[in-house]
């Protein structure tokens, strides 16, 4: 088990989405502390600034936090420290948090980060000074590119486009990995059923995941270790006149009961918007028509 006094390597951030542009950061940074003896590291804080210091309930986040620390270990970082972002810790001194929690907390030994990292009380510290604390408390300082910043910001920015407009395989694409979400399988009314597609309804505890726009999507899930192809539904059900918002799955082939059961589900291709029908009858032939279209995505994926 590692210690938090064992000699790191850190880096800084949130990280959200672990998407290209973070993993060629977080690569390098794991290259570099087997390279130098020491342990790859991410401190990253939660909740998020803006939910605590702006009180912004409608923040949106690729990942959970338990997502992110997951993807962050897949990557190949040994220890993730999740600070607890509080007024107390946004009080606190560019010094004092370096000297309190960067060296003697952390006991960091090299810092990569950004050219544009500011901390410290109202972020007033910048790279410049971290250079500064870095002589009085030996440790060194590798400044990330401005391309490599800029890079990140970038992907992010198509990824949330990407999810908001139905076009899962760009956001897969800068994400290198499918886009999941993780929940419940609670009980719904039942109304798949009657139709002959029966559907898992996946609640998501944390309000802050970003959900991709409503629609019919083709996903994919692991279930008693065994991959789980199905069609997803997110939104309102407009025509058994619905009105909060679910997220239900139908898979194929699948008989189970899995109530209860927390579930991660991929995202692999939009089929279609939601709609209203006019009668059940027209739903279902809808329904068949998607079934239909999803197995010939699936196909593709296969091939």
């Amino acid at each position: 088990m590692l210690s938090l006094k064992s000699k790191k390597i850190l880096t800084i951030g949130t990280f959200d989405g672990v998407h290209i542009g973070h993993q060629k950061i977080l690569k390098h940074i794991v290259a570099l502390a087997q390279k130098e003896g020491l342990v790859p590291t991410v401190l990253t804080l939660f909740p998020h600034p803006r939910m605590v210091l702006q009180k912004d309930d409608n923040i949106k986040l690729l990942n959970t936090i338990d997502e992110r620390i997951q993807l962050l270990k897949n990557i190949g970082i040994q220890s993730v420290i999740v600070k607890e972002f509080t007024k107390e810790f946004a009080n606190l001194s560019a010094k004092d948090y370096v000297e309190q929690i960067l060296v003697k907390e952390l006991n960091t030994k090299q810092i990569v980060i950004g050219y544009d990292h500011h901390f410290g009380k109202n972020r007033s510290a910048n790279i410049d000074d971290l250079k500064i604390f870095a002589k009085e408390f030996n440790f060194k300082v590798e400044e990330i590119s401005a391309q490599e910043i800029e890079d990140v910001t970038v992907s992010s920015t198509k990824i949330r486009k990407a999810l908001d407009n139905g076009n899962i395989e760009v956001a897969n694409a800068y994400l290198d990995y499918n886009y999941f979400i993780s929940g419940e399988v609670v009980k719904g009314k039942g109304i798949g059923r009657t139709l002959d597609y029966p559907t898992a309804n996946i609640r998501i505890k944390e309000s802050y995941k970003l959900i991709p726009r409503d629609g019919v999507y083709v996903v994919k899930s692991v279930i008693d270790n065994a991959t789980v192809f199905g069609m997803m539904n997110i939104g309102t059900n407009p025509t058994v006149s619905g009105k909060a918002r679910s997220i239900e799955v139908h898979f194929f082939d699948f008989d189970k009961d899995i109530y209860g059961n927390v579930l991660k589900i991929e995202f692999l291709h939009w089929l279609r918007s939601e709609q209203k029908f006019e009668n059940l009858d027209a739903l279902k032939k809808q329904l068949s028509n998607d079934m239909t279209n999803a197995l010939e995505h699936i196909k593709t994926i296969n091939a």
